[in-house]
């Protein structure tokens, strides 16, 4: 239904005075003796736009507002800290607080007029939490990272029990590709699980149709089971992620539609989404009006959109999605073998360097954060640079990784356990006198952190990812929801990754052509080094490759290598051998082969 139809006449009402969020925000409110709404929204949200215009338009909503509440609107994509904790709930999500600042009543998505003034009018009489608000989570970090039998078992079952057999992919009733799900699956199909492979391409075709035929670039979802209802807007999360995604499907299986579709991201983040210094910006809005939805815009063809205009870009520069975009670039120049594509990601990365970072080797947010820092910053960041090394082999990379994975540390790490999502708090009372620990933030850390140690071989950067999976495992027994990320992390804080070294000089051709061909090898788990000897020895010297007079290229599991190998073909088989050996090893020893 086009959003004309759904906003209508709402009754005249004078506009609701939205103030920020502050710092100081329940003491004004209990000074006023006034409740506060929390308007969570994204400049992207086509519902925010409707909420905006049709609930908060109506004279009823803005008048008991204006009388007993303080109303705060906070962007979520600027506002890291609010939008883990209230995640869940959006978008957008509608939070109301009492004055001390406990939370009464929590909405998500749309909320038509009538139920919001009921809703309001009712948290004035009994400024008690509703049902909606559940205690919170209290999380015990587990003595081991390791998960249990009975933990793999419960995670592994609601994992399938999400695979929906009909349309594919993960969850109902909105169809996206959930990231860790397919990432899963991937991982397992390298093992050799079938279904799993077929589980992951199944998804990857169905997707297919969420990407822009005209200017490229993947819509948020489907609000339909069979993929058919695309949702307009286009996040930067999606487009990494996805661009990412079918790179590494590209990769794997060959498929010249996965190669397209990456290409065609791709050059949507480059003509559309990035600014004249090479940073990226946010997204791109669902609808060009309140008049013009997607559902008309998105039907034109090339000169019929631009005849019109264009939807709003939020041109917000944010450390965090230019990670995950640097992510995305890194794997499609890797897959594509596109030298483009990774020049974009180093400018970008350079761009962040130059204007997000904070000292102690930590990113800012924005270029004027509310609060912060933020941890999403920095660990999307330490990815990149991660990504940037294996795709280069410059050591400068591992090294901005290395002062990333400090700054967490330094930071972050709460001795209570796991990793704050903010260095402060969102306030000085209440629900939100705590930073928040957001599962997902724990899981992506022990991840992160894990790989840095891989490449370092540092024992402190292990214990971080431990430190954050402990707490991982300790939160398991409180979630009800699927938790694909947790396996994940549990199969590689358990294994090596796929390793390959190059050994020979940067300048040498032949040792261009072997690093090239070892980027290009799909593994969903991977570290890759590029031994120039007259840098010195590897920063993670675990492996002795012996003196060779001319470029090799080396595939290892674990402190076992192979022989040398002078041609891409041969580099190919040699890592097949080296995991097919690893995996054999890694089924000895588990209690659980689907892990």
């Amino acid at each position: 239904m086009l959003a004309g139809a759904l906003i209508g006449s709402p009754v005249f009402a004078e506009p609701i005075s939205w103030q920020g969020w502050r710092q100081d925000l329940f003491a004004r409110a209990k000074a006023e003796n006034k409740l506060v709404i929390l308007d969570l929204e994204a400049v992207w949200c086509h519902w925010c736009h409707v909420m905006e215009q049709k609930t908060y338009g109506d004279a009823a909503v803005s008048e008991l507002i204006a009388q007993k509440y303080i109303a705060v609107r906070a962007d979520q994509d600027a506002n890291p800290d609010l939008s883990s904790r209230y995640g869940d709930w959006g978008w957008p999500a509608t939070i109301v607080f009492a004055p001390d600042g406990t939370e009464i009543a929590k909405l998500r998505g749309f909320v038509e007029p009538e139920r919001m003034a009921a809703l309001l009018n009712a948290a004035v009489e009994d400024p008690t939490p509703g049902p909606s608000v559940a205690e919170a989570l209290k999380v015990v970090p587990a003595e081991t990272h390791t998960l249990g039998k009975e933990q793999l078992g419960a995670l592994n079952e609601s994992y399938a029990d999400a695979w929906d057999a009909e349309n594919a992919g993960w969850g109902q009733p909105l169809k996206y590709i959930d990231a860790d799900s397919l990432d899963l699956a991937v991982a397992r199909a390298e093992a050799g699980d079938t279904k799993a492979e077929r589980q992951a391409r199944r998804t990857l075709d169905k997707a297919l149709v969420l990407i822009d035929p005209v200017w490229g670039g993947v819509y948020q979802y489907s609000d339909k089971p069979d993929w058919s209802a695309p949702h307009y807007e286009k996040i930067m999360s999606f487009q990494a992620q996805y661009l990412r995604q079918y790179s590494q499907a590209y990769a794997r299986w060959h498929d010249p539609r996965y190669r397209s579709a990456a290409n065609r991201i791709a050059g949507y983040l480059t003509t559309f989404l990035k600014s004249p210094e090479g940073a990226f910006y946010v997204s791109q809005d669902a609808d060009l009006s309140h008049d013009v939805d997607g559902h008309v815009y998105y039907a034109l063809d090339d000169a019929g959109r631009r005849a019109k205009g264009l939807p709003k870009i939020d041109t917000h520069i944010y450390a965090r999605e230019n990670g995950w975009a640097i992510s995305g670039l890194t794997a499609y120049a890797n897959a594509a073998s596109d030298p483009e594509a990774l020049k974009a990601a180093e400018t970008a990365a350079r761009w962040v360097q130059a204007n997000r970072a904070v000292p102690g080797g930590g990113f800012r947010h924005g270029a004027d954060d509310r609060g912060g820092p933020f941890l999403g910053d920095t660990l999307a960041m330490a990815q990149a640079f991660l990504d940037l090394y294996a795709a280069t082999g410059d050591r400068t990379w591992l090294a901005s990784a290395e002062g990333a994975g400090a700054f967490i540390a330094k930071t972050f790490e709460d001795e209570d356990g796991g990793f704050t999502s903010a260095a402060q708090a969102e306030g000085d009372s209440g629900a939100l006198a705590k930073p928040a620990k957001s599962l997902d933030d724990q899981i992506a850390a022990a991840r992160v952190l894990n790989l840095l140690a891989q490449y370092t071989g540092k024992p402190g950067d292990r214990d971080l990812a431990l430190h954050a999976m402990r707490y991982v495992a300790g939160a398991l027994p409180e979630i009800e929801r699927p938790l694909a990320g947790a396996l994940l992390a549990d199969r590689e804080l358990s294994a090596a990754p796929t390793h390959m070294t190059v050994v020979g000089p940067k300048s040498d051709p032949a040792a261009r052509e072997l690093f090239a061909a070892a980027r290009a090898l799909p593994a969903s788990y991977k570290r890759l080094d590029w031994w120039d000897r007259s840098e010195g020895r590897l920063p993670n010297p675990d492996v002795d490759y012996p003196e060779i007079d001319q470029p090799a290229a080396f595939a290892c599991s674990g402190h076992l290598c192979s022989l040398p190998t002078f041609t891409a073909a041969d580099l190919k088989a040699t890592v097949a051998q080296m995991d097919a050996m690893s995996l054999a090893d890694s089924a000895k020893r588990r209690t659980d082969p689907a892990r």
